[in-house]
This record gives structure tokens, C-alpha cells and sequence, in this order.
């Protein structure tokens, strides 16, 4: 193989000179440079590189690049949580939409106030309680008895206003929320607004249905979470249901004696109630993705750990170093008691061999 080689200088290809030089590139049939050595160096040729533009051949000026307009500097609206990732983020259904937003607007505010004026109407129970405990030895005061009549009268009607009130708001959320949901998962909403209405609002009806149209939203959105809050408000629901029904029923005793447990079974009613009040805000801010507090929730991740739960080395005690000094003598002492033993084996060995 012949070590001359003429290089192109068009195309850059290197031809190998045998006998007679050529002028033409076989390839491109460009100008060949005259031959040199494979590894000649650079004052030996008789020609050199040079970089021009690639437009050189043209003769036509290079157009200046185009600068485009600086684009806003990338950055993070949030803290970014790379990996895991939910595939239906519940921030989608963040707010109602539609003809009942306005109604649904009032719901948290409401459910509040409605909690609150529960709380209020226990205590005006217990107080009248009390009243007729200290009634049984002495005369009350007109003036505190009257207190107690107004505040467990206003207490419990504004309570069952707000809880009305309550109802309406909660409707109108149900609703939009059930549409959203269906929307999402690209279906329809199989029940009519009238059907939810009448399962709302329907006496004893209502202790079932609105428990079934919210466990259809934690089936669609496939949210176990949200179905177990739906379950443990439904039971809370229908206790707080049959507690009411059960404290009008013994209004109607005739006992004195009676008529005072069933104030004190009122009060424990009211105090049900309040407490199914916050269980459904705290139910409706889950479907929401928030936490009781109005917080976004974010979801628990739980992830393999590779490392072994158990050190495999010994961590070094500091301190312990009698400890160690101890453990190498009784060491030493195994050593040793176990060579006495193979000494004496062997010297038994050699004797029955004799």
C-alpha cells in the first residue's frame, strides 16, 4: 500500500499515489493537491487548509442571523414534584361552574355558621337542663328564665333555618359537581336534577339517596379516599337523622321527669348535629382536594426502600472500650480451651495408634 497520498480539495477524499500523480478527484472530480506523505508535517507540504465560509462558492453575503424576541425567563408557579403524578388531579373540580354556583358559593360560610348555631342551641339545652335540676329545690329567677327561653328558642330556629339554608346550598353543589365528574370521565349524569331534588329534600327519603349520588362521585373518580369519608358520613348522617326524629317524638311525653331527659336528649341531638355539619365540610373539601382547613392536600407517596432495615456492620459505641477488651479475652479463652481440646485429641490418637 502505497504511503503518497494526494488529498481533494473539494471533497477532502485521499487518493493513493501509484506511479503517476492524477489531476481530477475520481469522486468529485475536483482539483487534487500534489502528493505527500501520510504523515508529513505541515512545512513539508506544499499546500495548507483553509477555512472559509460555506457560501464562499456563491459569492453572496452571509445574511445576519434574525434575532427573535427574548422569550420570559422559564420559572415555576409552584414547587415542582417530579416522579409520581396524579392522573385526575383534583384541582380540576377546585370550584363549582354552571346555574348553581351561585348557591354553591355559599356553602362553606353556611355549613360554618350552621355548625356554630348547632353548638349554640346544645349549650341553650344544657343551660335549661340545668335550670330545671336547680328548679327541684328552689325558685328561679324570672330574669335567667326568660334568658334561657330566648336563647333556646332563637338558637334552634335560627339553627334549623341555616340548616335549610344549608340543604339549598349543598343541592346546587351537588349538582354541578356531579355533572363535572360525569364530564371528566366522558359521560353523562344518568340522574336528573328533579330525582336529585326530590332525594334531597324528601323527609326520611333524604337519610339515603344523598349518601348514593356522593358514592357514585367517589366511583367515578375512583377515589377511595373519598368514598370512605362518603361512608362515614352517611352513617354519621342517619344517626343524626334518627336522634331528631327520636327527640320530637319524646317532646310529646306527658312525664315531667321524661320531658327533662328529653331536654338533655336534645342537647346531645344538637350537639350531633353540629358535629354531621363539620363531617360534611370536611366530606365536601375532600371531594374538593382540600383538607378541613381549606388546604390544598397533596397526595401520600409510599416507595421501596433498597437500603436493609438492619446495619449489616456494627456501628462503633464510643466508650466502650472495657467492653470490648472483655469480649477479647473471653474470645481468647474459647481459642484456647479449644486447642487444649484438639491437643488432647491428637495426643489420644497417637496412644491408640501405639
Amino acid at each position: 500500500m502505497s504511503t503518497v497520498l494526494q488529498p481533494c480539495a473539494r471533497c477532502g477524499a485521499r487518493w493513493a499515489v501509484h506511479g503517476t500523480p492524477m489531476h481530477w478527484c475520481p469522486r468529485c472530480h475536483g482539483v487534487l493537491l500534489s502528493p505527500a506523505p501520510i504523515d508529513a508535517p505541515a512545512e513539508r507540504r506544499n499546500y495548507r487548509w483553509v477555512a472559509r465560509r460555506p457560501d464562499h462558492r456563491n459569492g453572496r453575503p452571509v445574511a445576519p442571523p434574525r434575532r427573535r424576541p427574548a422569550a420570559p425567563t422559564p420559572r415555576y408557579t409552584q414547587i415542582p414534584r417530579w416522579g409520581l403524578r396524579d392522573e385526575t388531579p383534583a384541582s380540576a373540580l377546585a370550584g363549582p361552574r354552571g346555574r348553581a354556583a351561585a348557591l354553591a358559593s355559599w356553602v362553606t360560610p353556611l355549613l360554618l355558621v350552621t355548625a356554630g348555631m348547632f353548638a349554640l342551641a346544645a349549650v341553650a339545652e344544657l343551660v335549661r337542663y340545668v335550670i330545671l335540676l336547680v328548679n327541684r329545690t328552689r325558685l328561679i329567677d324570672p330574669l335567667a328564665l326568660r334568658f334561657s327561653d330566648w336563647l333556646l328558642t332563637g338558637s334552634s330556629a335560627l339553627a334549623l333555618v341555616l340548616a335549610l339554608g344549608s340543604g339549598i346550598a349543598l343541592l346546587g353543589w351537588l349538582i354541578e359537581t356531579r355533572s363535572a365528574v360525569f364530564a371528566r370521565v366522558g359521560r353523562r349524569d344518568s340522574r336528573p336534577v328533579p330525582l336529585l331534588v326530590l332525594g334531597c329534600l324528601i323527609p326520611v327519603v333524604n337519610l339515603v339517596w344523598p349518601g348514593v349520588f356522593l358514592t357514585e362521585i367517589a366511583v367515578a373518580r375512583a377515589d377511595p379516599r373519598a368514598l370512605r369519608a362518603i361512608r362515614i358520613w352517611w352513617c354519621a348522617w342517619v344517626l343524626g337523622g334518627l336522634m331528631a326524629a327520636a327527640a320530637l317524638i319524646w317532646r310529646t311525653a306527658d312525664s315531667l321527669q321524661v320531658k327533662a331527659d328529653g331536654v338533655l336528649f336534645t342537647a346531645w341531638t344538637d350537639a350531633v348535629a353540629a358535629a354531621v355539619t363539620v363531617l360534611t365540610l370536611w366530606m365536601l373539601r375532600l371531594l374538593d382536594g382540600r383538607d378541613l382547613f381549606g388546604r390544598v392536600r397533596l397526595a401520600r407517596r409510599w416507595v421501596v426502600a433498597v437500603d436493609p432495615a438492619v446495619p449489616v456492620i456494627e456501628p462503633v459505641h464510643p466508650g466502650g472500650a472495657a467492653r470490648t477488651t472483655e469480649a477479647r479475652n473471653a474470645a481468647d479463652a474459647e481459642i484456647a480451651d479449644d486447642l487444649d481440646t484438639d491437643n488432647g485429641a491428637v495426643q489420644h490418637e497417637e496412644v491408640m495408634a501405639k
